[in-house]
């Protein structure tokens, strides 16, 4: 049931917000006027949306940023700490509700992007975000649903969750069923568990069992296939859709216990329209960083074939709740576990201030660059002890700079420090290369400044591709203002490094080992789960060239060698498998 909503800029009290004025807005949505205020308040008035059977009153609420307390009819009813789980509330009897939602600005350190100045103010407005419902029911009831599908010996598995309500005892069967979706090979399978309760609410645990699978793959390695999930008891219902795979961490990334390697973007203001512009850029996971992921955000994920890098919001240097920490991944992870896109989960992002910014590439920057990494300590074991919380998934409890040993790593030669060519030191000195969860340059829209981005953002990626990382990723898709580390502005229009990270994420590419004046080498990158034969040809200032190599599964193999200078032109094409692709490079200076 749509709400028509009012709202206003609050004091952030205990009283139940009573403005002098309201005015129309949008909900779900960040109203504008209000960019700044600590506390928003949002009000709407219905009559009792009850009929027939149904005897209770849900109010649903998604994305409510970032602590909230809800009041019926001048009663508060309920109150929430975390916006990146749903807040599911029921409402007393009454021929008519008034619902006030006040949202107040983080006070802890989990408001995660959006308490930092990363954001602009139009993106951090108080407010909820996501949706806003009224869902009426009869009783008794399934309230809420969790799943988790997984991967077992005879198939696959979802264990589910399911919260039931009753105004009284309940001594019944709750039905579990799993059906394919569309033209999903295999049939339903169907279970069911006994319910008994007084009054109030129970959670009932199960495992449904489905033989003969149809497995979610991401979308360079096979299809996406997914099951709708239902809990019945009666004549209501709750269902939820999944798709059957398991993941893991074990000297590399895994689906469905083969390997994979990631080829990812970060999304700093997620959207649907972001998670199809990765795909076209070839990307094959998004990092939703440090900030809860909106839910069609996640389905599109699922549909696209993306895996999802989840961070918990919590980024910056600075200690925090363990507890709360512990809680907010637990609760975190159960609402998206249903989700066959999420991959892995973060906890505290860039814990530490920026050491490095500034330093150029001669031996004392180097040394400085040493002696600061030296001093910027930080102990992991809280991060690590929220990390526990989480199941089915891998983890990386600390995402930072090198020098701080994180789990995985954020480099960004060529634009905070340095140039492209200490890539190599850095990952040989510190130990560093196989999860990077951040890379690339910052640009204006000086069309110099873009040429730049380009070439750093082509040579850090293709490095990486080389030294045969696990997981890369972009920092970042699309720009949040009028400038930014986006190889998309704003508006989604594309800057030239979206093309080349286009290129140079192809599944399978060929590339310099050293795009600079000098010797390179001419490497094939074939990130398939086969192997195959490459005919690779290059074109070296009309100068025409080709070698055929047999390259294995996720391999890497030198096909030739080139001498460059600054001013050649060089464009290199791949045929495998009945596909071609290219990698077109004017030679520069240095980078």
């Amino acid at each position: 049931m749509s709400l028509s909503w009012r709202g206003a800029a609050v004091a952030p009290d205990d009283e139940l917000p009573s403005p002098e004025t309201w005015e129309p807005v949008s909900v779900p949505g960040r109203p504008t006027a209000f960019a700044g205020a600590d506390a928003v308040a949002y009000e709407t008035t219905v009559s009792d949306p009850r009929s027939g059977a149904d005897e209770h009153v849900v109010l649903a609420l998604r994305g409510a940023y970032a602590h909230t307390r809800v009041w019926c009819n001048g009663e508060l009813v309920a109150e929430s700490d975390s916006y990146v789980t749903p807040l599911r509330v029921r409402l007393p009897e009454a021929e008519e509700y008034r619902l006030v939602v006040e949202c107040r600005a983080p006070e802890d350190r989990f408001g995660g992007l959006h308490d930092t100045d990363q954001l602009p103010p139009e993106r951090r407005v108080p407010g909820i975000w996501w949706d806003a419902a009224l869902e009426t029911y009869p009783d008794p009831y399934v309230h809420a649903m969790r799943g988790r599908p997984r991967r077992t010996e005879d198939g696959a598995a979802v264990d589910v969750e399911a919260e039931v309500v009753s105004d009284g005892p309940v001594d019944d069967r709750l039905t579990f069923s799993v059906r394919p979706t569309g033209e999903v090979r295999g049939g339903g399978m169907m279970d069911r568990a006994r319910v008994e309760t007084e009054s109030g609410s129970a959670t009932v645990s199960h495992t449904v069992d489905v033989r003969d699978p149809s497995l979610w793959w991401p979308h360079d390695i096979g299809s996406q296939p997914r099951y709708v999930v239902r809990a019945k008891l009666g004549e209501a219902e709750h269902s939820l859709t999944t798709g059957l795979r398991s993941v893991g961490y074990d000297d590399g990334l895994s689906v469905n216990g083969e390997p994979v390697r990631a080829r990812g973007v970060t999304l700093l203001d997620p959207t649907v329209e972001d998670v199809e512009r990765a795909v076209a850029a070839n990307a094959t996971l998004v990092r939703v960083r440090a900030q809860g992921v909106p839910p069609a955000v996640a389905e599109a994920c699922d549909e696209h074939g993306v895996l999802l890098w989840q961070d918990l919001p919590l980024t910056g240097p600075g200690g925090f709740d363990m507890d709360r920490g512990r809680e907010l991944a637990a609760s975190l992870t159960a609402h998206l576990g249903h989700h066959p896109c999420l991959a892995c989960v973060a906890v505290h992002d860039e814990p530490v201030r920026p050491y490095a910014d500034g330093l150029g590439s001669g031996t004392l920057d180097r040394l400085r660059y040493r002696f600061r990494a030296w001093r910027a300590s930080y102990n992991d074991a809280p991060a690590e002890t929220v990390a526990d919380r989480v199941e089915g998934v891998p983890t990386f409890p600390v995402v930072g700079p090198p020098g701080i040993d994180p789990d995985a790593v954020t480099l960004y030669p060529g634009w905070r420090y340095g140039d492209v060519s200490d890539l190599a030191w850095l990952c040989d000195h510190y130990g560093v290369g196989s999860v990077v969860a951040g890379f690339g340059a910052g640009t204006t829209a000086d069309d110099d400044a873009q040429a730049y981005q380009a070439r750093v953002v082509r040579a850090v990626a293709e490095a990486l591709r080389r030294r045969e990382s696990d997981i890369v990723v972009l920092d970042s898709l699309r720009d949040v203002a009028d400038a930014g580390t986006g190889v998309l502005a704003e508006d989604g229009t594309e800057k030239p490094a979206y093309g080349t990270l286009s290129d140079s994420y192809q599944p399978t590419q060929v590339v310099l080992s050293d795009p600079t004046p000098g010797e390179s080498d001419i490497v094939a990158c074939h990130d398939r789960p086969s192997g195959a034969t490459v005919t690779v040809e290059w074109d070296h200032n009309g100068n025409r060239k080709q070698a055929e190599q047999v390259i294995g599964a996720y391999g890497r193999v030198t096909v030739g060698s080139l001498t460059l200078e600054a001013g050649d032109e060089l464009t290199l094409a791949a045929a495998v498998e009945g596909q071609v692709v290219k990698n077109e490079y004017r030679i520069e200076g240095d980078i």
